[in-house]
């Protein structure tokens, strides 16, 4: 892909709420390596050596500690400074191009006011869309929630979203311009680290067995992941089959009532040791040591846009299980790379599982783990991000070019007319 050349006076500001680790990583090492200036707004989350020292990154942990623990108190305070912090910045930054990855706490703010004020300022702001909403996914969308997303779109400069059936939507949904709308894919997971840990070791330093087949279900817990489903599906698995394993990996994430009761229902199997539990936050270090013990990742969504926990396990060359909602189905070769199944339908979920076990794919796992890698590489790779993502930068410069040489020209026309 050529990319268009970029002005010498370009910098852009990566706003990225804080989070989202792999994906900030991803996205601004491909924007640093190929010649863009970057301020990146982040936190003690993303506060990593990586983003130290490169001659065109500058970090700006402006958002500080993202600790859940904290005091109310103490949050309101963090938060409240991080805004100031990030107000003044704005408005002293001498970068042109403001954009967000995620907003921040008070999304309703961010949406409006914020949104506002960077206009005012005469930025011009890309808003990355990994959700059209959330809100309408989690079933508590409301009218609010909507007009400030309207809002947030239209003050938008562009917009980008991982697939087609997502900018569809935001061109149906919110009334937006096609043309405004940039899909760009979702980039491969490379924060993660990965070492010469095998399989054989990896199983074993979770406790699995040879001859044990293990499912894992991976990421913060949360109703739309459909956990709650996943498990009476697995224990029709393990009636057929006792060498099943379900591999459950991850921190719940708000949803305390939910978690509570499928916690507790979880106990008998836990105990028995059909199920593995590893209910929190889980080490970048140590990922690889599921990925890598696990013979199919399972994703068993009631909804979803897209996801990052499916490219992560694709890095790992793993098969991915999912349920046909959103966008999995469209990032998923039958027998090749995973298999599909129904949403909220155990029967069809057990019934793709056992295809699974009996297939080829999973008969040559050792040899096809690298074939899914590459495959997955080839289609999401950050230097395609990078590079269309710099694109979308350089037409919106050329733009701001454009209008400042026509301002000036009537200026200049105004002028000489006036003597």
């Amino acid at each position: 892909m050529n990319v268009p050349d970029i002005p010498q006076n370009i910098a852009v500001s990566l706003l990225t709420g804080g989070s989202d680790r792999p994906y900030v990583y991803g996205l601004t090492t491909s924007l640093v390596s190929q010649g863009a200036t970057l301020d990146l707004i982040g936190s003690d989350e993303l506060d990593i050596p990586q983003f130290r020292g490169a001659r065109t990154l500058t970090f700006l942990n402006l958002r500080g500690s993202t600790r859940h623990d904290a005091s109310f108190s103490a949050k309101a305070t963090r938060i409240v400074t991080y805004y100031l912090r990030l107000v003044c910045y704005a408005a002293t930054t001498r970068s042109k191009i403001f954009h967000i990855l995620w907003n921040n706490k008070w999304e309703t703010f961010d949406r409006t006011l914020l949104m506002l004020y960077y206009r005012l300022l005469g930025k011009q702001i890309v808003f990355t869309v990994h959700n059209v909403n959330a809100a309408k996914r989690d079933r508590n969308d409301s009218l609010l929630n909507r007009l400030t997303l309207r809002i947030q779109y239209r003050l938008s400069h562009r917009l980008f979203v991982h697939t087609e059936s997502m900018r569809r939507e935001l061109i149906e949904d919110f009334g937006l311009q096609r043309e405004r709308v940039s899909v760009i894919p979702f980039g491969i997971n490379n924060a993660v680290p990965h070492s010469t840990l095998t399989t054989q070791a990896a199983k074993q330093r979770l406790g699995l067995k040879a001859g044990e087949r293990a499912i894992l279900f991976f990421g913060r817990i949360t109703p739309y992941k459909g956990l709650d489903w996943l498990v009476p599906a697995f224990r029709k698995l393990v009636v057929r089959n006792s060498s099943y394993r379900l591999v459950i990996a991850g921190m719940p994430d708000n949803c305390e009532e939910y978690w509570t009761k499928l916690r507790e229902s979880l106990q008998e199997d836990v105990e028995s040791g059909t199920i593995l539990l590893e209910a929190g936050f889980i080490p970048d270090d140590e990922v690889e040591i599921y990925f890598k013990a696990a013979d199919a990742l399972i994703l068993p969504y009631r909804d979803i846009y897209q996801s990052g926990v499916l490219f992560l396990g694709h890095s790992f060359g793993l098969p991915v299980l999912a349920a046909d909602v959103g966008c999995l189905k469209d990032e998923i070769v039958p027998e090749k790379t995973g298999f599909v199944f129904k949403p909220d339908d155990p029967e069809d979920l057990v019934d793709a599982v056992e295809r699974y076990f009996t297939s080829t794919l999973y008969r040559d796992l050792d040899k096809r783990r690298s074939e899914i890698c590459a495959y997955a590489t080839a289609r999401h790779s950050w230097d395609v991000v990078g590079q269309m993502t710099m694109t979308v930068y350089a037409n919106l410069m050329g733009r701001m070019s454009a209008t400042a040489i026509s301002e000036n020209a009537a200026g200049g026309a105004v002028d000489a007319k006036m003597s």
